[in-house]
């Protein structure tokens, strides 16, 4: 095999992973007989809405379907139907699975496989929104006006059919070519107009490289890594959850006695921001005093060595991200002063994703409870605050298995290549005892640099170290 061959993909070990961050590798029996049994407490209630042809939207290969999209232009805006998987229909509050869920708070998904919320049984088939089967759902209705800025939204327990299951660059040939199908021939239009609005409250979008790691094609049991495309319709679909998820929290804080969960993060303090101007001027951006940081990074090419140093600083202002319980059992009666997302522009919670994510079950409940004028399930008030401890928790490990999978991948390439030389973009330069960090393009690797290279400038870098077993890659930059 040729050195070139040796780099392309490397075998990885996984299952290290897996024990290093105690995942389970198995369901409990007593839970999966309760999936594999489960059936719709609410069957014979629901609105019937098979005459709507949805759509779903996912990676290739998704089988854990939580969302369908339906959404039509009309005469003074858009109408969005948003279809939920009705989890908390199937799932008893008081079993084993609904014990399990507790335990995990979301699914963890590995480059070989997934470690489950729920079981498969019911993640990805009886619950997931599959098409040409009726499904049990939590509808979302939102009414737009031309602008896509939201007049009304409601949400109600419905049966629908997905009429495809589509994907994100499926959907992108198919806007470019002008044969979306008419489910989502709005998308485009609504997407912009949403992304639009978002830079309007302040929010921020990154434009970073998103690692992946995927399989070699060519080899059993290699896996290489690749930056992760992202199309406008990424980008417009994710914009109908956003969207959907700030519906939602307004229901949350707008009722006459608040009560929900919030995905919140505070503002970024003035230091920060100062710090990324002082960046942006060193880099020759200009970024004039009353442009917001969003609107800033928009224009920016994210593929120039100053469009890769802002995101990367960017990061830097999305930091505090919390699960903010309030007007349930154990949590404060009053929302928290400033229930905003800072990243968002706006309050904001999750609903969207129940099959992957605990939090999702119990504020679709509320805001279900909200929208008939009925009271909140006993086994919501009780639970939330364990379920948003959950998502703390679950987050944390996720974001550190997501890290170690990539990690361990950069590791694996590299080792046959120490001390070759590579070509770099300086991401962050040198502080206090942090060496400096690059972006290498080929293979897509983002590791620390030794040597004090200066920031955004464009190097060759040697690399130094490459040890999959600890999951570390250096790199050492010596002045030419």
């Amino acid at each position: 095999m040729g050195l070139h061959q040796r780099i392309r993909s490397a075998p990885v070990d996984f299952d290290a992973v897996r024990t290093e961050f105690d995942l389970p590798t198995e369901y409990p029996a007593a839970a999966v007989t309760e999936a594999r049994d489960a059936i719709d407490a609410f069957a014979g209630l629901r609105r019937d809405r098979t005459d709507l042809a949805f759509v779903t939207i996912d990676p290739p290969g998704a089988m854990d379907l939580d969302q369908a999209v339906h959404l039509t232009r009309t005469g003074t805006g858009f109408t969005l139907h948003y279809a939920i998987a009705d989890v908390a229909a199937v799932v008893r509050p008081d079993g084993a699975l609904a014990a399990e869920t507790r335990s995990r708070g979301q699914t963890y998904y590995l480059p070989d496989g997934s470690t489950p919320l729920h079981p498969p049984v019911l993640a990805e088939d009886a619950a997931s929104l599959l098409p040409d089967v009726d499904r049990p759902v939590a509808l979302w209705t939102v009414e737009l006006d031309e602008h896509a800025a939201p007049r009304s939204y409601r949400v109600e327990r419905a049966l629908i059919r997905s009429r495809a299951r589509l994907d994100y660059a499926g959907v992108q040939a198919a806007a470019d070519a002008g044969t979306l199908p008419a489910a989502i021939a709005a998308l485009p239009e609504f997407g912009a107009l949403r992304i639009e609005a978002g830079l309007e409250r302040g929010a921020i979008a990154l434009r970073l490289p998103a690692q992946s790691v995927v399989a070699d094609d060519g080899a059993d049991g290699r896996w290489r890594l690749v930056l992760e495309p992202r199309t406008a319709a990424d980008d417009w679909n994710e914009q109908v959850s956003l969207l959907v998820g700030m519906c939602a929290a307004r229901i949350m804080l707008d009722a006459a006695v608040p009560a929900g969960l919030l995905r919140t993060m505070p503002a970024p303090p003035d230091s920060a921001v100062a710090a990324m101007r002082r960046t942006a001027a060193a880099l020759g951006v200009a970024w004039p005093a009353e442009l917001p940081v969003g609107r800033m990074l928009a224009g920016l090419d994210p593929n120039t060595p100053a469009g890769l140093v802002l995101n990367s600083e960017a990061t830097t202002l999305l930091r505090g991200a919390a699960y903010r319980p309030f007007g349930v059992d154990g949590a404060p009666v009053t929302p928290p002063d400033d229930p905003a997302h800072s990243g968002l522009g706006a309050p904001y919670a999750h609903v969207t994703a129940p099959l992957r994510r605990l939090s999702d079950r119990f504020t679709t409940e509320i805001c279900l409870a909200r929208c008939v004028d009925t009271e909140i399930p006993a086994w919501v008030r009780t639970g939330m605050t364990a379920a948003a401890d959950a998502m703390k928790r679950s987050d944390t490990t996720a974001n550190r298995v997501d890290r170690a999978c990539v990690d361990r991948t950069e590791a694996a390439l590299l080792a046959p290549r120490v001390g070759a030389e590579f070509d770099a973009v300086v991401l962050r330069e040198a502080a206090g005892n942090k060496p400096a960090e690059i972006f290498v393009a080929d293979p897509p690797v983002l590791a620390p640099c030794t040597g004090d290279p200066p920031e955004g400038s464009r190097i060759r870098a040697r690399l130094t170290r490459a040890d999959p077993a600890a999951r570390k890659v250096e790199f050492g930059y010596r002045v030419p």
